[in-house]
């Protein structure tokens, strides 16, 4: 047996005594079990070659499925587009909630600058602007891109203007004045601004997990209540840090920080082996686990012992880090042949 053949993972190699009586031993478990539970046997000069530092790759040295192209500005506009279509959405329930505009306002702040430093980081991702711009040409109800694009855009404008109405409102109201006419159409658009803020704090775990990468796939049903989750708690903490505090966004505060707790136990606990094992592992796994603990139980105690402004500040923290580690998890993911295979495999046995 060689000394490459010697080396390579799944014990023994593919060739010489040690190699035939592995694949007896295999064909045997198939036999009574009508499965194989190990790796199997790596075959010397085979399609699936051990790389030269012992990661795994894909066929002829390539990856089985592609690694995402982000660059950092994705992981940064889910962050940030997330907490600006949640800030719509508190706006429009402060308003309706309490007929006030003391949060709305700000929240509209937020949410109207949000939109267009989303749109900015899109842009710098994309290379032209042109590229957005013909995202737009075609509504593709399929796409999470494409309603991601036309969602933005939709709530980019309906939250700018809820802005600039409710700004006016607000003057009249501190004067004794106010127009019924003015007060029908910032209700229009707070409403608009508010679902289509809840569908932009969404749709990126949508559009992650409508892959083929096995980390992100695996969770396709828990990401995109996660990701709203850590929006919707993002932008209750960058209000509580602007001075907005308050009974109601508290208790979102929290809320938010309980159920990333329990967001963190669902990836520990509900793994499904090698398919999004790169949640765990790396650098990714330690990313994510870090963005978890910050977000999570980290914010929850400083809630609990009465630190409002290090509680908000840990679950901003915590939900950008957490951006970087679902990216990193799912570039790791797609470099991983046997996460592919393990995946197929589960899914060919549903």
């Amino acid at each position: 047996m060689s000394a490459a053949s010697e080396g390579r993972p799944g014990g023994a190699g593919g060739t010489g005594r040690a190699g035939e009586d592995r694949l007896d031993a295999l064909r045997e478990e198939a036999r009574r079990t009508g499965s194989v539970a190990g790796r199997g046997v790596d075959v010397e000069g085979g399609p699936i070659p051990a790389a030269a530092d012992g990661d795994a790759v894909g066929y002829y040295g390539q990856p089985v499925v592609k690694a995402p192209v982000w660059t950092w500005e994705v992981p940064v506009y889910f962050f940030v587009g997330g907490m600006a279509g949640m800030s719509g959405v508190i706006a429009a329930a402060s308003r309706f909630m309490t007929g006030g505009l003391d949060v709305a306002v700000p929240a509209l702040w937020i949410a109207a600058l949000g939109a267009a430093t989303s749109g900015l980081l899109l842009i710098s991702d994309l290379g032209r602007s042109s590229r957005f711009l013909n995202m737009l040409r075609v509504f593709k109800r399929r796409s999470p891109m494409s309603v991601g694009a036309w969602t933005l855009t939709g709530f980019g404008g309906a939250s700018t203007v809820a802005l600039v109405l409710g700004s006016v409102q607000a003057h009249l109201a501190a004067s004794g004045g106010g127009l019924p006419a003015l007060s029908v159409l910032l209700t229009i658009f707070l409403l608009a601004a508010g679902l289509l803020g809840g569908v932009l704090g969404t749709y990126t775990g949508v559009l992650i997990g409508a892959t083929a990468i096995p980390a992100w796939f695996e969770h396709r049903l828990l990401l995109p209540a996660h990701f709203g989750i850590a929006g919707l708690g993002s932008a209750a903490a960058l209000l509580q840090i602007l001075g907005f505090g308050g009974p109601p966004l508290v208790a979102i505060a929290l809320a938010a920080a309980g159920a990333e707790c329990l967001v963190g136990l669902t990836v520990e606990l509900h793994r499904h082996g090698a398919a999004d094992r790169a949640l765990r592992a790396g650098g990714s796994g330690a990313l994510l686990r870090l963005g978890g603990l910050l977000a999570g139980p980290a914010a929850l105690v400083l809630w609990i012992v009465h630190v409002p402004i290090a509680a908000s500040a840990a679950f901003l923290a915590g939900a950008l880090v957490s951006r970087f580690g679902w990216l990193a998890a799912g570039r790791a993911s797609a470099r991983d042949p046997e996460a592919t295979f393990a995946a197929q495999r589960a899914r060919t046995r549903g």
